[in-house]
């Protein structure tokens, strides 16, 4: 009986020693370091090792408020930054209006140049662009930077702070395009009545019409006189 006690105690010691130490192992840490990498190793140990992660999982690890060890969501990229709009309709805008233009001032009496001023296609195409890109633009202080005074009118400084952006720059510039052109249109239309040259007059509409369109109006009235004696000896 004291045999078979000693070799049941005896047994009982060699089962609880390692499982005494297997609890007392150190349990190796798991720390997230700043370049997406995983750093582990037991508390007291005096080395520790490093290995990088994969790009989704680096950016899981590192980025704040997200849970370790889950996937990012995915996020759908924009198919055209607003940056981008805004260069775009700039330019292709500025290239849109350019033939027009070019008729008038190379070959104003051409009947592919009066065909190509009687078409209402231009002004349609930049009011549908402008009218996108005034709604890419528009946000809630929209009207109250347009009208900002006590007296509903505009103030320089609401405007500046409005223009502040490439989308609202790129809106105000189709719409300069598009009455520029209507004014040069007119100014080519009543050269053409009148048999008054407007070549001058309708070049300026294009950057600067407020003198084109004073250009124009010096230039009928200076050649009102020439326009009678032509008239009267039957000169063409």
């Amino acid at each position: 009986m004291a045999a078979l006690l000693l070799s049941s105690s005896a047994t009982r010691v060699g089962v609880a020693a390692p499982l005494a130490l297997r609890q007392q192992r150190p349990v190796p840490s798991v720390a997230a370091l700043p370049g997406g990498q995983l750093r582990t190793g037991s508390a007291g140990a005096a080395s520790t090792w490093a290995r990088p992660l994969r790009p989704e999982l680096a950016a899981a690890v590192s980025r704040p408020g997200v849970a370790r060890g889950r996937a990012p969501l995915f996020r759908p990229r924009a198919w055209m930054a607003s940056s981008q709009i805004a260069s775009s309709a700039f330019t292709w805008g500025t290239i849109a209006v350019l033939p027009f233009y070019t008729l008038m001032v190379v070959a104003p009496n051409a009947d592919v140049t009066k065909r190509a001023v009687d078409s209402s296609a231009p002004y349609v195409a930049l009011g549908l662009l402008y009218a996108y890109l005034l709604y890419l633009s528009w946000t809630p202080d929209t009207l109250r930077a347009m009208f900002a005074s006590k007296y509903w009118l505009p103030e320089l400084t609401g405007i500046v702070r409005m223009f502040a952006s490439e989308m609202t720059v790129a809106s105000a510039w189709i719409h300069l395009l598009a009455v520029d052109l209507f004014a040069a249109r007119q100014v080519y239309l009543d050269g053409i009545k009148n048999n008054i040259e407007t070549r001058h007059s309708v070049s300026l509409c294009l950057l600067f019409c407020p003198i084109g369109i004073a250009t124009h109006v010096l230039t009928k009235v200076c050649a009102k006189p020439l326009v009678r004696v032509a008239a009267t000896y039957n000169i063409p």
